[in-house]
């Protein structure tokens, strides 16, 4: 799985670079959740990107120093960050949208080289572990093999 990602991510930071983008892969999430223009907190763009809480703070602090994104306090509660697109980031936004297109258009002709298209695979795996995460499936497999071993040993201490 992980040669995979290095692959699929190592060939899109390279389209970025080949298209004189200073621009990392792992920041697509966040640019399409603010680019609404509508500012937002961390929490709400880890949800809106479909990535951890801790995986914003990182690839938001990374953003910053790029200059891709904007942090002001919030109006209501001067703690909490409200991360927006910095001008920066909004004029990088049309060259981004043709690498993405160019993506989509890779990702669909690998799907169609693939027996099972690999998004659909993808989206069924994920579906599979929000309903048992693989955490769960590694200790009952762990349980099974313990049981498994305790009945093996009954059994051969009974035909002793």
């Amino acid at each position: 799985m992980r040669h995979l990602i290095d692959l699929l991510d190592g060939a899109v930071g390279a389209a970025y670079e080949e298209a004189g983008l200073a621009y990392r892969p792992r920041y697509t999430p966040v640019m399409r959740a603010l680019m609404q223009g509508e500012p937002r907190t961390i929490g709400q763009i880890a949800e809106a990107a479909g990535i951890t809480q801790p995986a914003a703070t990182q690839t938001i602090a990374l953003m910053l120093k790029a200059g891709l994104i904007a942090s002001e306090p919030g109006a209501l509660d001067g703690r909490q960050k409200m991360i927006s697109l910095s001008a920066q980031g909004q004029a990088l936004l049309p060259q981004l949208q043709q690498c993405w297109q160019a993506t989509a258009a890779a990702a669909r002709s690998l799907d169609a080289d693939l027996p099972y298209p690999l998004s659909e695979t993808l989206a069924h795996a994920i579906a599979a572990l929000e309903r048992q995460p693989f955490g769960a499936r590694i200790r009952a497999a762990r349980n099974a093999d313990t049981e498994s071993g305790t009945e093996k040993q009954a059994g051969h201490q009974e035909a002793s």
